[in-house]
């Protein structure tokens, strides 16, 4: 066993140091190399990215912006990684140019042994990926997710209800919100505690994916020559096997139960009920639509709950605007009811309020990272084909040109004509339509349009019912300042979310308590009837 060890580690460095001296690219005449990092020999930067402040790799991105620009690379084992800091250059590769930037690179390890190759988010740019769209935007479009409304306002109100009894709850009750509407839509699976067996697997999967998906993480994703191993001596292998595993025994397990109510006529409405029915529209094998499906729950469910949770701890931390939002919602809504869909066009300072949480906390906080199809030239540098180009969300939503004081939580960025982000009329704008935290060009993510009504109806409803503030401590009767970011960072996956942190939360009034309860009583009441989509 030591000699075939050996062995392998030995081609793997005649492997690595080939791919380190012809990595290289021609460059065209007069086509300058994009600054970065210099990095070690053979290893480039590979262990530079969690030496940015609280070992976010985005920071050190956003460092290393600081000193050679918004538009540079660092390079792994020879391979070219470009990071993208401003809007501007983002749209211009990534959405105008989309026809070479679209594609995603295949990790041997989170694309190829985990599913092979079949989960959406990493498919690359093809007629395959373009089937899959086509049955993502037939469930994930405009008008489907205004049809979807209804529901979010009963798990809505359930959500509220709850969040005041047992506040410190919150992200178990924030999950619940995401998954029960998800897995509503998606498998007609009705989710009473957030706490059943199928959100616990399906939640704990998708950490998973996203934590062996990450780049870095395994060095067969370095070393794809490592895939000739035998499973014996490569314990990845064995790992991604278990997950694959479960992973598709889930999913089928649950699309079959699908279409046992489907045969016995029991089926409520749902996307997997759409797709079964529908299978020739959209070509796609039954594995790949499955994948699809499950698929899903990352599309809407991880991005919801992590910005809910984002939101609280920004007006713990900026007071002033919860109350500005508040006198709002009494403005338009009054104590007697809670907001509605119907009110958000007069709402423009609680979806402003969402949409700076947004900014200042993107859930996918580094980018996901598209690769090019073609070598490329922008602005006198060369892009070359195969290129990682990461889109550091983090840098783009505080570029001072476009966000002046851009550290600063600032609703008023997106309500007053002194911004260069206002736009009007106030009735329509500010939303999240192709807003950068879901996204750039054609991989914009499919549930952009559904968790942004989400965020809009949980902020409205929380943010009418209730107050939040700083928690207090008992020992010294002083107010606890959680920090201001403390993102998760124990799974190095694609999303992240706040950890744990203190606040008080109460209803605003005997008034509002009466609303919150009977809203609830009968959002529970009609969750139980069969769900009809259109």
């Amino acid at each position: 066993m030591h000699y075939l060890t050996a062995a392998a580690a030995l081609l793997s460095v005649l492997l690595l140091i080939k791919l380190y001296t012809s990595s290289s690219p021609q460059h065209p005449k007069g086509a300058k190399h994009l600054p970065g990092p210099k990095g070690k020999p053979l290893v480039g930067s590979a262990y530079d990215l969690n030496t940015g402040p609280g070992g976010y790799f985005w920071l050190k991105f956003t460092e290393w912006g600081r000193q050679y620009g918004p538009l540079y690379q660092y390079k792994v084992f020879g391979k070219v990684n470009v990071i993208v800091g401003t809007e501007k250059i983002a749209n211009d590769l990534l959405r105008e140019r989309g026809d070479i930037y679209s594609s995603r690179e295949q990790l041997p390890m989170g694309s190829q042994l985990l599913s092979d190759n079949k989960k959406a988010l990493f498919l690359p740019y093809g007629d395959e990926w373009r089937r899959v769209r086509k049955l993502q935007h037939h469930v994930t479009q405009v008008r489907a997710a205004i049809s979807y409304q209804p529901l979010q306002m009963k798990e809505s109100a359930r959500l509220v209800h709850d969040l005041i009894l047992q506040p410190k709850r919150y992200k178990t009750l924030f999950q619940r919100y995401a998954s029960a509407l998800i897995l509503r839509l998606t498998y007609g699976a009705q989710i009473e505690t957030g706490e059943e067996d199928i959100v616990r697997l399906v939640y704990a999967n998708q950490v998973n994916v996203e934590r062996v998906s990450a780049p870095g993480q395994y060095l067969v994703d370095v070393l794809p020559i490592l895939l000739w191993l035998p499973s014996w001596l490569a314990p990845f292998k064995r790992e991604a096997a278990k997950h694959r595993q479960r992973e598709v025994s889930l999913f089928t397990g649950l699309v079959n139960n699908v279409q046992k109510d489907v045969e016995s006529g029991k089926a409520e409405s749902s996307f997997t009920r759409m797709w079964l029915e529908n299978k020739e529209k959209f070509a796609l094998s039954d594995l790949q639509g499955t994948y699809v499906l499950g698929g899903l729950y990352s599309a809407a469910a991880s991005t919801t709950a992590s910005l809910a949770m984002s939101w609280v701890l920004l007006m713990v931390l900026n007071p002033e605007w919860l109350v500005k939002m508040q006198q709002e919602l009494d403005r338009v809504i009054g104590p007697d009811r809670l907001p509605e869909f119907d009110d958000l066009t007069q709402l423009p300072m609680v979806r402003a309020v969402v949409k700076e949480v947004a900014r200042m906390r993107p859930v996918t906080a580094g980018g996901i990272p598209h690769k090019t199809t073609a070598d490329d030239i922008y602005n006198g540098y060369m892009i070359p084909k195969g290129s990682i180009v990461h889109p550091n969300q983090w840098a783009i939503h505080r570029d001072p040109e476009l966000y002046p004081d851009p550290n600063t939580f600032n609703p008023d960025r997106w309500l007053s004509p002194k911004y260069p982000t206002y736009r009007e009329p106030l009735t329509q704008y500010p939303n999240m339509n192709n807003y950068s935290v879901f996204g750039f060009g054609r991989r914009l993510c499919p549930g952009a349009h559904i968790a942004e009504r989400s965020l809009n109806i949980i902020v409205a409803r929380v943010g009418w019912a209730c107050n939040i503030r700083k928690a207090i401590d008992p020992a010294t009767g002083k107010e606890i300042t959680p920090p201001e970011y403390d993102y998760s960072t124990d799974v190095k996956g694609l999303n992240t979310e706040p950890h744990t942190f203190p606040f008080d939360m109460s209803c605003r009034s005997p008034q509002h308590w009466a609303v919150v309860e009977e809203s609830a009583r009968r959002a529970t009441e009609e969750l139980k009837r069969p769900l009809t989509l259109t």
